[in-house]
């Protein structure tokens, strides 16, 4: 029987993966390995890896961290985003300036309203929720069935309007709350979104998101 450590990996592997995932070559090693020499397999396996990384870091206080601004169409659409880190070396990295300007354009292009699920008022999921409700009946389904369609589609909704939940325009595969934690694993820090402002020429209003501790530390 064929083990993922009898599968043959040579450097090329290695190195294509560390280019694509940032990720230490024993890592990306052992990753295609784990995945029989599948690149994409192995890519998913160091994406895992890296929201379990994230996962352990996200009580680490961020009080460092910058303030980046992407303009879009020709001017018309702009956005001013602050992403925080633990220190100040990491917040003037190349990957972390990276992430900045992608999660910048990513929200000039998707118009997300929330940062994160928990941002999402009551108010705001029981409109959603009535709306749904309301569609679900009309199809004369019965109430489980009814209940069952709610949360699929509240599902939908915080895919579209929270900006962890979106899938990065770049990349279609990952949500935004996985690019980041990508970072967090190569960068070795947590990271945070904490607020960004999204401004169209002509709109009648703005967008203006902030994390919950963004907001306790303003009250």
């Amino acid at each position: 029987m064929t083990t993922g450590a009898d599968v043959k990996i040579d450097a090329k592997q290695v190195k294509e993966l560390r280019e694509k995932s940032g990720a230490p070559m024993g890592d990306c090693l052992k990753a295609l390995q784990e995945a029989k020499g599948e690149m994409e397999a192995a890519f998913v396996v160091l994406r895992k890896r890296g929201m379990a990384t994230a996962a352990k870091k996200a009580s680490r206080t961020t009080n460092e961290g910058a303030v980046g601004t992407y303009i879009h169409a020709g001017g018309k659409i702009g956005v001013l985003l602050e992403l925080d880190c633990e220190s100040d070396f990491v917040a003037r990295t190349d990957d972390f300036q990276e992430l900045l300007r992608d999660v910048a354009m990513h929200i000039a292009a998707s118009e997300p309203r929330f940062i994160g699920r928990d941002e999402v008022t009551p108010a705001d999921i029981e409109r959603e929720k009535e709306i749904y409700r309301a569609q679900a009946v009309a199809t004369g389904k019965p109430p489980a069935v009814i209940e069952k369609i709610l949360e699929g589609k509240l599902g939908k909704f915080y895919e579209e309007f929270c900006l962890l939940d979106q899938p990065f325009i770049k990349d279609q595969t990952q949500t935004i709350a996985q690019i980041v934690a990508a970072k967090v694993a190569k960068l070795g820090e947590n990271i945070t979104v904490r607020r960004f402002a999204r401004f169209k020429v002509g709109a009648a209003d703005w967008t203006v998101a902030q994390t919950k501790a963004a907001e306790a530390v303003q009250g």
